[in-house]
């Protein structure tokens, strides 16, 4: 298993569960690396199942944002699912104010999303 630096990563009945070491994703060389490191579990790692938990996440700028995407691209791309949960609410709005609501599944809390990948 890598070892990483901006998020911390667990597995939990097939899904790699991701906490975000940051609590602002702003600095471009962070978010650089916070990229690297979340599409090396699916290139690398080969991990199909991922749920971010975004609990003590206060900000995310809009490079971030273009991370997630990628990262939901490439999940996607090897038959997988991911899942985003414990968003604050001025981040679920940014979500929904860009539509990206609509690309990404967005539940409550971690409970939730574990729950969503048994279906």
């Amino acid at each position: 298993m890598a070892t990483y630096r901006r998020i911390s990563v667990t597995e939990e009945d097939g899904v790699s569960i991701v906490r975000f070491v940051d609590k602002k994703i702003v600095d471009s060389g962070s978010i650089e690396q916070l990229g690297e490191e979340l599409n090396a579990l699916v290139t690398v790692e080969k991990r199909p199942n991922i749920l971010l938990n975004f609990d003590g996440v206060d900000f995310l700028s809009s490079a971030a944002l273009n991370k997630l995407i990628s990262l939901n691209t490439k999940v996607k791309g090897i038959a997988g699912r991911l899942k985003l949960s414990n968003l604050r609410a001025e981040i679920k709005e940014v979500f929904k104010i860009t539509k990206l609501d609509r690309l990404f599944d967005l539940r409550a809390t971690q409970d939730d999303a574990m729950a969503a990948f048994k279906l």
